[in-house]
């Protein structure tokens, strides 16, 4: 039941995309009802040819008149193949539009809807199956478009024309046409819904080797770096095994569903000559009316087999929207108020006021508070996983809290619009990952209407500059997948560049240098000092010589503070900060 009920959605949804364009289907359906009537229309024309020379073989007619009904004949068909020809062209050209109009429209609507889901949606979805799902969805429309238009319209108004001439001359023929084609169409859709979990199985299948490959070539460095090649090869070997067998349990269908669709069409052929044979050996009806019920019951076989292979795809769509369409019906578990208004932020003062979070059952804040004025640089310590990074991630709304508030200039950031509040924050984060763009563009993504000499401003600013100057391409240099074509520094200079182009009132610096070697950070750290002068910083660092001039140290352990002060308060007094500090020597907490 809930296969069929996702399947009445899912055609919900695909009838609500094809609704915006109801003038171009109708077009669409009148052209076709004009080709199928022609076919049937070229076989009354042959008849009439029979008729006619038969008529003459007789000596019931003369000569002249043969000829007239020939040239009327050839005239007619003549028309015919142009005006068919004609509509083969719109056919064609209509489904065009349609189908890039709806896919279009499919992909901008799914693309928004999960760009916009939870930070915590995509952590937990995989990336390549993200993609395939998007992709296999837009080539499903093109599929199901194909099969209405190509596969069931037709045969509909071509069994309609076909049933109504047939029925005229012989009732029994007509009644054989209609068993045959019902029998052929029953036992079809019988194996597509015996295929159905075959094909769920293999597409599930094809999306776990997908998503795998996208995480091996994601780690290709460490591949290669730890010489893991054949490891990986045989893992591969396994996920592309099980796809190989997936793939074979879904196509051994169609080996009986063949078999069994000429067994069928066979019989009807049958049963469609013996009648009308006995009729016409009867003298009940002529040898043209015998070819033509034969030859319209031959043009039914094409649309027949055509509509079978769209059922198949049919099927084949609604398993590929269903697995897109899943994440149609994801909730975003952060939502704006529906009065929700912009945030724009002037100070940059950051309250956290007894705020409690539990993520999965774990409790990692529990009546929490904290102030940060405006214009202070706050540093966050704390050992792995005492909160510094939930911290951010709260203040970004990245997740919404089980009580409490947090409020940015006295304004409760639950109230305002999540991307205007991300909007208004600038991050320098612990690893930059860039866009496979180039670095101007990596540069202005954090304000699109920034003037070129604004970039490159912020550029100087990073001391980015004379080091792109050495670039073949300039600020125009494709930094490759992740930034992958730059060094660890260039990669933060233009992260602190992009921040400063953004030019927010609030800062976060999560661990900007840690992965820098020390002559780098030594320059990236003057940056980030100018970077930081007259905003509201937030610092998370685990190298504790970074953060000695914060206005304020804050230390976390287990998402409660547990010290507060300057460097030179906290390393007077007993307690975690001093025991880090002793520890580290200048170097990392571990």
């Amino acid at each position: 039941m809930a296969k069929q009920e996702n399947n009445k959605k899912n055609l919900q949804l695909y009838w609500g995309l094809l609704r915006n364009y109801k003038l171009l289907i109708v077009a669409l359906l009148l052209v076709i009802l004009l080709v199928q009537v022609s076919y049937v229309a070229e076989r009354f024309l042959f008849k009439v040819i029979i008729d006619k020379g038969t008529a003459f073989a007789e000596q019931t007619i003369t000569k002249e008149i043969l000829i007239a009904s020939l040239i009327l004949v050839g005239i007619l068909f003549g028309a015919m193949v142009l005006v068919r020809a004609i509509m083969k062209w719109f056919h064609i050209h209509f489904i065009n539009i349609l189908d890039a109009k709806v896919i279009f429209d499919l992909k901008q609507k799914f693309f928004s809807h999960v760009l916009h889901l939870s930070y915590n949606f995509h952590t937990t979805h995989r990336t390549g199956s993200l993609i395939s799902r998007l992709v296999r969805g837009g080539s499903a429309v093109e599929r199901i478009n194909g099969v209405f238009v190509f596969n069931a319209v037709p045969l509909i108004f071509q069994l309609i024309a076909v049933s109504l001439s047939i029925v005229f001359f012989d009732w029994g023929a007509a009644l054989v046409v209609f068993i045959t084609v019902v029998l052929f169409i029953a036992y079809s859709y019988y194996i597509q819904i015996k295929q159905h979990p075959a094909r769920i199985a293999f597409n599930d299948a094809e999306d776990f080797e997908k998503a795998n490959i996208s995480d091996i070539f994601t780690n290709i460095e460490s591949i290669k770096y730890f010489g893991k090649e054949n490891i990986i090869k045989s893992k591969y070997h396994a996920l592309s095994s099980k796809t190989k067998e997936t793939m074979l349990e879904k196509w051994k269908y169609y080996r009986q569903l063949d078999a069994v669709q000429t067994l069928i069409l066979g019989l009807g052929v049958f049963f469609l000559i013996y009648f009308p044979l006995i009729n016409f050996l009867n003298n009940q009806m002529t040898i043209g009316t015998l070819v033509f019920i034969y030859t319209v019951y031959g043009t039914l076989t094409g649309p027949l087999y055509g509509f079978v292979h769209g059922m198949r795809e049919y099927f084949i769509a609604m398993t590929d929207f269903e697995s897109l369409f899943q994440y149609g019906r994801i909730e975003n578990e952060v939502k704006d108020e529906k009065d929700a208004k912009p945030l724009k932020i002037k100070n940059g003062k950051i309250e956290f006021k007894k705020v409690t979070f539990k993520y999965h059952e774990r409790k990692l804040f529990d009546n929490f508070s904290l102030v940060i004025e405006k214009n202070s640089k706050v540093a966050l310590v704390g050992h792995s996983g005492s909160g510094k990074t939930t911290f951010v991630k709260l203040l970004y709304r990245m997740y919404d809290l089980h009580e409490g508030r947090i409020l940015i200039d006295g304004i409760n950031i639950a109230k305002v619009t999540q991307e205007s509040l991300r909007n208004e924050l600038s991050i320098v984060p612990q690893e930059c990952i860039l866009f496979d763009d180039t670095i101007y563009n990596n540069i202005a993504f954090s304000n699109p209407d920034a003037t070129y000499e604004q970039v490159m401003q912020a550029m100087k600013f990073a001391q980015l500059d004379s080091i792109v100057q050495t670039f073949p391409q300039k600020e125009k240099t494709i930094v490759g997948e992740r930034g992958i074509k730059l060094s660890g520094g260039e990669k933060q200079r233009v992260s602190i560049a992009r921040a400063i182009l953004a030019d927010k009132k609030i800062l976060v610096l999560d661990e900007a240098t840690s992965s820098l070697d020390s002559k780098t950070e030594h320059g990236i750290q003057s940056d980030l000092k100018k970077l930081m002068e007259n905003r509201t910083s937030i610092i998370i660092a685990h190298r504790l010589s970074t953060i000695m001039h914060a206005n304020k140290i804050v230390v976390f352990d287990s998402g409660r503070i547990v010290q507060m002060g300057t460097h030179e308060e906290l390393i007077k007094q007993k307690g975690t900060y001093k025991q880090l500090w002793n520890l580290q020597k200048g170097g990392y907490i571990e």
